[in-house]
């Protein structure tokens, strides 16, 4: 489903259907909160357990690169059937369909008619999970029909682009009484679960200081035309800010135990200059084609700087328009030590490391491996991302099925995802200090401990 027609099919019919607003755009700053004063429309989702169901049967919106590798995942995962699968390219819902077949389940229904054609799918009665790989403007839509139809919703980040649209995943996931959850893949990565196994066995002391972000060059699928990722193009053109916080944030959170005891407080961003799109056309195109006369938004480099209620410190960067290697930038310093991951994963625990020099993680795998990863490892090989990408997928079929909390809800996605437009909102008014939402209403304030260390995890 991730193609460029996608988002200019969003008309204004739409817009006003489904309350979705730009991640940039002024208009929504004097709305942001509007939600926040009317009080929880139904219980909090926090600990929301559902019916156990042997089989969880799944509808999947968006079969493109990333959404074909969740379901081939899926078709690995006991209890899992998918059932229905819709996207805007007819060719790739037979290809979906088609894979699906081969594998030995039943062939699943189709639905290409259209952008909206999911609402069709949500309303299959036999599906009880309704998963969105859309490009970003369609998360919220798809995850709203699912929950409003009686089906649990999951989304690819970020979950929403602006601070009402996290309200509206709050207030019908609480109404509904349906799961809507953010399925980041890097809160699996088996370098973050040992740090965060580390974290709760108190290795590195008290937790003062996190750093992470999303460093990735993306100017050639920006300016690929044919390629699935283009959509993207659209968002640098007319937002500024941290349009991809939670890849880096999401493990952040983990460790500082964000909505568990703890909560983001404020945050303030800064933007750079804006060159490298521009650049990279004028190089690629030459200086006098279309692609020259284009005008971006996005800054190139975004720095943002947030601080939680507990007393720590969190630098977050979003670069997407520079020549690098890949890095989400990944540490975290405590009172006792640190461990990074990039450009090569390292830790120091004062009185165990060698004074001032790094360790390598062979020194610490063996005794702080997460027990999922134990567990999961040879399932997990030849799954997308180094094996994260299946284990999320096995999580979630995992707590549908067995009727637990999910690892992570949605307070989770809205408190991750409101980094987008807070951030963009800080630029524009020049660096002015941000304050998050409480979309857990106080909730946050009570401790819990996450689903992924509890014993059961295992």
């Amino acid at each position: 489903m991730m193609q460029p027609k996608v988002f200019h099919s969003l008309n204004r019919r739409d817009i006003l259907k489904y309350g979705v607003i730009g991640a940039g755009g002024l208009a929504v700053h004097s709305l942001a909160s509007s939600f926040a004063a009317a009080g929880p429309v139904g219980a909090p989702m926090i600990g929301f357990r559902d019916r156990p169901t042997d089989t969880v049967g799944i509808g999947f919106v968006g079969v493109g690169l990333m959404g074909t590798a969740h379901v081939e995942n899926l078709l690995k995962i006991k209890g899992a059937e998918i059932r229905a699968v819709c996207d805007v390219v007819p060719e790739k819902v037979k290809r979906a369909q088609r894979l699906i077949a081969e594998s030995g389940q039943p062939r699943p229904k189709g639905f290409s008619r259209g952008p909206t054609d999911f609402e069709r799918l949500c309303e299959q009665p036999d599906l009880d999970l309704v998963f969105t790989a859309t490009p970003w403007e369609w998360h919220v839509p798809v995850c709203l029909a699912a929950m409003t139809a009686g089906k649990h919703a999951a989304t690819e980040v970020p979950a929403a682009l602006n601070l009402d649209d996290c309200w509206r995943l709050v207030e019908t996931s609480e109404k509904t009484r349906k799961h809507c959850v953010m399925m980041e893949n890097c809160n699996y990565d088996r370098f973050e679960m040992m740090v965060l196994n580390m974290v709760e066995q108190g290795v590195f002391g008290e937790l003062l200081h996190a750093r992470c972000g999303y460093l990735h060059d993306l100017r050639a699928v920006k300016h690929d035309m044919e390629g699935e990722g283009v959509w993207r193009r659209e968002h640098s053109m007319t937002s500024d800010g941290d349009l991809y916080p939670t890849h880096g944030l999401g493990p952040v959170a983990q460790c500082l135990e964000i909505n568990r005891g703890n909560s983001f407080d404020t945050l303030v961003s800064m933007g750079s200059k804006t060159r490298g799109l521009h650049r990279y056309a004028v190089e690629r195109f030459g200086p006098d084609s279309p692609q020259a006369a284009e005008t971006f938004a996005l800054s190139d480099v975004v720095t943002t700087m947030l601080n939680t209620s507990a007393g720590e410190t969190v630098l977050v960067t979003h670069d997407t328009s520079s020549p690098r290697p890949y890095s989400r930038d990944f540490l975290i310093q405590g009172t006792r030590g640190l461990a990074r991951k990039y450009p090569e994963p390292r830790i120091y625990i004062e009185g165990r490391s060698d004074p001032h020099r790094w360790d390598p993680i062979d020194t610490y795998l063996e005794e702080y491996d997460h027990p999922l990863w134990r567990k999961l490892e040879e399932q997990s090989q030849g799954a997308g991302h180094g094996g994260m990408d299946f284990i999320e997928d096995y999580r979630l079929v995992d707590a549908l099925r067995s009727g637990r909390p999910l690892d992570s809800d949605v307070y989770d996605a809205a408190m991750l995802s409101a980094v987008v437009e807070l951030s963009g909102r800080s630029i524009s008014r020049g660096g002015e200090t941000m304050r998050f939402p409480d979309f857990t209403r106080g909730e946050w304030r009570n401790l819990r401990r996450l689903e992924v260390m509890k014993a059961d995890a295992s």
